[in-house]
């Protein structure tokens, strides 16, 4: 292809550089410009941009690499989460520290079911799918590459298992016990097998000999206007709130039953929908835009609700840095908005 050959013949840099924005968005989108970071805590974006941003370069590569489907991707995201929330951090399993009504809220045998059901979807998109829909639209012309060489997988890989120690070690052994003064969290052996045999599941679903039966086309369906599908990524990045919120126990009297049962009927109505809608000939990148804009600045605007009473940097940096964000994804829209492909 006359285009692969053309970047051949450019600088490492720019070769690598898809992958690097990529890298980068994953972890701002994911924690620093919602908030889930704080500009105080910014000290941990780079181990924060390993791993969420190493997982997500790797799973679109081996999704470009082989040929794969949208629904490998959310395999391979949903993967990245469970080994976040099972075995890195362990916050699915650990004794949740932020208890807003101060009551243990959906907990049994050691597993945090309703922020689990949270993780799952917030990590899934807005660590992958959100990340490399918006890396793409920005290197549209490169989008079917996989973004990495031989040196960029070992260099992720290299850093990968470093960084998740220093998460693990960070937050259950000194950020429960000098911060929140809690007790260490040890994971039980059983639990931590539990969480092995999840993620050996999800990489071999998405990967495994049966990769195939997941990578078929989506049948075709109409996508909505996109100013449609902007309202309708606002309102999940609210669902998906609500049910964090709920996990940390701010309803204790709602059975968690609703919030679990809330979870699932979103991400299967997106699994059903999202990649018809992707399939048909009319999707262009005015819906891309539209689907993305609206998720990913409808998290911005609702995670303002968890600063009230934050300290000034962390509320004027979410400040700063949302706005810059937006700034940035109007220049996007602008640039990509009239052009198809």
């Amino acid at each position: 292809m006359p285009e692969v050959a053309e970047v051949q013949k450019k600088s490492w840099f720019h070769r690598a550089l898809p992958g690097i924005t990529l890298m980068l968005m994953a972890a701002l989108i994911t924690e620093l410009l919602p908030g889930a970071t704080r500009i105080s805590s910014a000290i941990f974006f780079p181990i924060e941009t390993i791993i969420w941003g190493g997982g997500a370069v790797l799973a679109r590569f081996f999704v470009r690499r082989y040929r794969l489907g949208w629904f490998n991707l959310l395999l391979l995201a949903l993967a990245l989460a469970v080994a976040e929330e099972c075995l890195i951090q362990q916050t699915s399993f650990a004794p949740l520290i932020i208890k807003l009504k101060g009551v243990e809220y959906a907990r049994a045998y050691g597993f945090n079911y309703v922020y689990f059901v949270w993780a799952m979807l917030y990590e899934a998109l807005f660590a992958v799918l959100v990340p490399v829909g918006l890396t793409e639209l920005i290197f549209r012309g490169r989008k079917d590459q996989p973004w990495l060489s031989g040196w960029g997988i070992g260099i992720i890989c290299v850093l990968f298992l470093p960084a998740c120690f220093v998460a693990w070690f960070g937050w259950n052994q000194i950020a429960r016990t000098k911060v929140f003064h809690l007790p260490a969290y040890n994971i039980p052996p059983d639990l931590a097998i539990a969480g092995a045999v999840a993620l050996a599941v999800l990489l071999l679903a998405a990967l495994g000999p049966v990769r195939r039966a997941f990578a078929g086309a989506a049948k075709p369906m109409t996508p909505p206007h996109p100013v449609v599908l902007f309202v309708l990524g606002v309102l999940v990045a609210v669902v998906i709130f609500g049910i964090e919120i709920l996990a940390f126990g701010i309803a204790p009297q709602v059975p968690p039953l609703a919030p679990v049962a809330a979870g699932i009927v979103l991400a299967l109505v997106l699994i059903m929908t999202v990649p018809g809608f992707m399939a048909h000939e009319k999707w262009g990148n005015w819906h891309a835009i539209g689907a993305l804009y609206g998720v990913t600045l409808g998290n911005f605007a609702i995670m303002f609700v968890a600063f009230n009473g934050a300290a000034p940097v962390d509320l004027y940096g979410k400040i700063i840095l949302d706005a810059i964000a937006v700034l940035l994804m109007l220049w996007l829209m602008l640039a990509r908005g009239g052009k198809r492909g």
